[in-house]
């Protein structure tokens, strides 16, 4: 397994060397899809046929879907995105490009960990498997699902997902398997892998009072700012990170002019929790403080809610499929670390759809940066060269072992041993 990853390498940084050469900020549409196009050429030699599905939003581009197999069962969902969050301006700005540095066994340049670096993760495990196994490529039914827009986190490209999938008894959308190859960490032989990922509730709350002028009629003002203010610390200790809870004040307006007593103000916070009690608990929370100020008789407070993702708590169907990609790492003589991240990825939308791991990328450091200082204190994103052979190798074997045909729960994938 092992020579035959590795003489595919040199081809697969080739490819990403072109992918990295193409600028794919969220909001540039062109770009995004150039990428895309260039990706479902790559794979079209595995016989993956391309689709490619505009985002609700329009200044984005297409989402990729590319699919090969039998249909008429659940798929193996295998998920990566196209886009970064680098505008063509800042990579110009900050000479960011793909530069490879041979003594520090690193690739640096927009995306090669986050996450076209993954996308030939993924590239390599079905290469290898065309090759070793293709018995195994012949058995199940595929699906490359690329996001053209995950950095905004549009939920449009789940539900797109979701609607490619064999609907199960009921005629709800079914995975056989949810693999992420967002970036992963890789330490000797430890391998991290992500089985879980909190949920975020977005909300505005407006803080609306009365106008004065400051000086000959302040009592008359109702001070939204000071309103506000008080809402904020309030905001502030609901932070409670012995029940992995967060909520962040992230901005914050108001007023006009210091000589007149402020009519309105307002901030935008985010809150993130994995467990869906705390998470109900913490919303209803900030969800009271709407109705009149505690600080500011008279003035009032709305909460409005902005955006939603669900959690993801690793429950079920992951468990089990992590205890399998243990023991093809326990077989490889290395080893397997889970961890629960606080930041959001697709597996947040599509876990719902079976089992699921993330972090299958490869390794590499400083994602969503592209600084760099002379005396080394900013580095820009970059990817671990010698990751991706054992990152491939671990996902290939996993997949050897899947059995053709799922379980009949949902929650309980179906593996031999």
């Amino acid at each position: 397994m092992l020579p035959c990853l590795e003489s595919l390498l040199p081809g697969g940084l080739a490819l990403l060397e072109e992918w990295v050469g193409r600028n794919s900020f969220t909001a540039h549409a062109a770009g995004v899809n150039a990428l895309g196009a260039a990706t479902a050429e790559a794979f079209a030699p595995l016989g993956f046929s391309c689709e490619f599905v505009p985002s609700e939003n329009p200044q984005y581009g297409s989402h990729l879907y590319l699919r090969r197999g039998a249909r008429g069962r659940p798929p193996v969902v295998l998920v990566t995105h196209l886009d970064t969050v680098f505008p063509p301006e800042e990579e110009k700005a900050n000479d960011f490009r793909w530069r490879p540095e041979p003594a520090e066994g690193r690739i640096y340049g927009p995306g090669t960990v986050d996450n076209k670096g993954g996308t030939l993760v993924l590239w390599l495990v079905l290469r290898a498997l065309a090759e070793l196994a293709p018995e195994v490529l012949e058995a199940h039914d595929w699906l490359i699902a690329a996001n053209a827009s995950e950095e905004a986190l549009s939920a449009d490209f789940a539900r797109r997902t979701a609607e490619r999938c064999e609907p199960a008894a009921g005629g709800v959308p079914r995975a056989s398997a949810v693999l992420v190859f967002e970036g992963g960490v890789l330490s000797g032989r430890e391998f991290t892998v992500v089985t879980g990922r909190k949920g975020t509730a977005d909300d505005r709350v407006l803080a609306a009072g009365r106008a004065a002028h400051a000086g000959s009629r302040h009592a008359d003002g109702r001070n939204a700012i000071v309103a506000l203010s008080e809402a904020v610390l309030r905001l502030a200790r609901l932070t409670d990170e012995a029940r992995e809870v967060t909520v962040n004040v992230g901005a914050i307006r108001g007023g006009t002019v210091v000589n007149r007593v402020p009519h309105e103000a307002w901030c935008d916070l985010e809150m993130r929790a994995f467990d869906d009690r705390v998470f109900e608990e913490t919303r209803a929370a900030i969800r009271s403080l709407a109705g009149p100020s505690a600080a500011v008789p008279g003035a009032e407070l709305v909460v409005v809610p902005t955006g939603l993702t669900p959690a993801w708590s690793g429950d079920g169907g992951t468990a089990r499929l992590l205890d399998l990609f243990r023991d093809v790492a326990a077989d490889q003589c290395a080893s397997v670390v889970s961890e629960r991240r606080g930041g959001l990825s697709d597996a947040n939308y599509l876990a719902h759809l079976g089992p699921t791991l993330d972090g299958l990328g490869p390794s590499g450091g400083q994602a969503h940066c592209s600084e760099r200082s002379a005396d080394g204190s900013k580095i820009q994103e970059y990817v671990e060269v010698a990751s991706f052979v054992p990152k491939a190798a671990l996902v290939l074997e996993m997949l050897r072992r899947w059995e053709t045909t799922p379980a009949s729960d949902p929650g309980e994938p179906s593996v031999s041993r």
